[in-house]
């Protein structure tokens, strides 16, 4: 199954540290990615003021989603039966491959040649849209920031907002260049253009492809949230809709989706609520005067069945796709998601990718963190992402030859001279005077002294200003920005 899943990805996944020196260079795009970053900050912090309400509603998050886990080949059988009994055709693909095979068997039965797309992550994951290149049909991304990136050749940045990277100036050109509109850097003005070239190919499109944020099994129900409602178009105006997923995201009432799409929508952007939440469960009924003919679902595993399998590795299925943890993450704020080259970059991508593609093809993610602990922190569904990818390391560092195998990949770093400087370094850290004793020298000596000090470093007489709380940070970061 690996060499399927590879097929899907962008191989740079195994250049990690040379792709993170080259970001690390850009310093417009470590602009643009610090900006972004602290307003998406801000926000959440201000959408969840009472710490309290905050925690109790990660808590509840995390039930949620680990009830759903504990009971989930019950639940995906229940949501299978459910959708098949009110007309929508289910299909399952163990991998990328398989997926993408489904996918285009249902575009040749019906002669297409246009696809018009809404954000999906699992898509990307698949290729979806070279696949169906290849074989001859357009795939339009129509939500904005998808469509950015699709007109410039590059994959997303983020799992929320995938051209992120880019400023305003950036995208005018980019438009202009593409697009043939005269330059402008107005962000109103370059998402009204962007929307009258989308609006006229929802009408020509043969096949409308979404994503899923979550599947009800008691109802039968396909849960989408959005804010452009760009999926509520490609979810209804042409004949065909197919939805693609990963088996994880059911849950399962809709009771249970209520604290899930609180803790999205204020973790991911800092809103209340998102602005279109579209219910899917039928394809068009006698007397509709709206919807597709036909609906398909397609759930794929690629790699989550292993993941699944580990009680503590399972965690990882959990995510919400909110993207909180890249957004607080010191690593991901200064490379840019694109270093990552895989699909899911940032935190969760550093847990999730090595069961996608594989630890010998993502050997570096587990270790590109400094444990910070942000991530996890705020996690809405509280996943130990720490916790993860200290987990994740002791499987890289493995033999090959141990017993107890659980990942593909695993011990895709073993090498006996490293094995032994890492039982060094553990024995360094687990004795306290030799610690004590061990830094104390390196200060003495300079040797922890960083070669170009930042601002962090600098400035350590100067008189500090009094103690802020986050939350008036917050506020007046975005006032500033007004």
């Amino acid at each position: 199954m690996n060499s399927q899943r590879i097929h899907a990805v962008d191989v740079t996944a195994r250049n990690l540290k040379a792709n993170a020196r080259l970001s690390l260079k850009d310093q417009q795009l470590r602009n643009n990615m610090r900006s972004a970053m602290d307003s998406l900050i801000s926000k959440r912090i201000i959408s969840m003021p009472d710490e309290d309400e905050r925690e109790n509603l990660r808590e509840l998050g995390n039930k949620v989603r680990a009830r759903a886990l504990s009971e989930l080949p019950d639940l995906l059988e229940l949501l299978e039966a459910n959708l098949i009994k009110q007309g929508i055709q289910v299909h399952w693909a163990s991998s990328t491959d398989e997926a993408n095979a489904i996918v285009l068997k249902i575009a040749q039965t019906r002669n297409a040649k246009q696809v018009i797309k809404g954000k999906s992550m699992v898509s990307e994951e698949m290729a979806m849209n070279e696949h169906l290149t290849e074989h001859g049909i357009e795939a339009l991304e129509s939500d904005m920031g998808e469509y950015i990136i699709q007109l410039d050749n590059e994959k997303p940045t983020h799992i929320i907002m995938p051209a992120i990277h880019k400023n305003a100036e950036q995208v005018g050109r980019l438009f202009e260049h593409r697009l043939a509109l005269p330059y402008t850097n107005d962000v109103d003005s370059l998402i009204q253009s962007a929307r009258g070239i989308l609006r006229e190919k929802f009408f020509h499109a043969d096949i409308g492809i979404s994503g899923v944020n979550f599947a009800v099994a008691e109802t039968g129900t396909l849960l989408l949230v959005e804010n452009e409602g760009n999926g509520r178009m490609s979810t209804t105006v042409p004949p065909v809709h197919i939805a693609v997923t990963g088996i994880e995201k059911v849950v399962a009432n809709l009771q249970d989706t209520v604290p899930l799409l609180s803790l999205l929508t204020r973790s991911a952007l800092g809103q209340g609520i998102t602005t279109y939440v579209n219910m899917i469960s039928a394809p068009r009924q006698p007397g509709e005067l709206d919807g597709p003919e036909e609906v398909h679902l397609v759930l794929l595993d690629n790699g989550r069945s292993q993941a699944f399998a580990d009680s503590e590795l399972r965690q990882t299925l959990n995510c919400i796709r909110c993207g909180a943890c890249m957004n607080h993450c010191p690593v991901y704020t200064r490379i840019g998601g694109q270093a990552y080259g895989t699909v899911y970059p940032g935190p969760i991508g550093k847990i999730i990718s090595p069961h996608l593609l594989g630890l010998e093809n993502t050997p570096d993610h587990p270790s590109a963190s400094s444990l910070c602990g942000a991530c996890g922190e705020v996690c809405p569904v509280k996943i130990p992402i720490p916790a993860l990818l200290r987990r994740l390391r002791e499987e890289n560092v493995k033999s090959p030859q141990q017993t107890g195998q659980v990942m593909d990949g695993q011990g895709s770093r073993y090498s006996a001279k490293e094995r032994l400087l890492w039982k060094g370094w553990q024995y360094f850290n687990s004795v306290p005077l030799l610690y004590k004793a061990g830094t104390f020298m390196a200060t003495r000596f300079g040797g922890l002294t960083p070669k170009n000090l930042g601002p962090w470093t600098q400035n350590h007489s100067a008189p500090k200003p009094a103690a802020r709380s986050l939350h008036e940070l917050a506020k007046a970061h975005l006032e500033k920005k007004s």
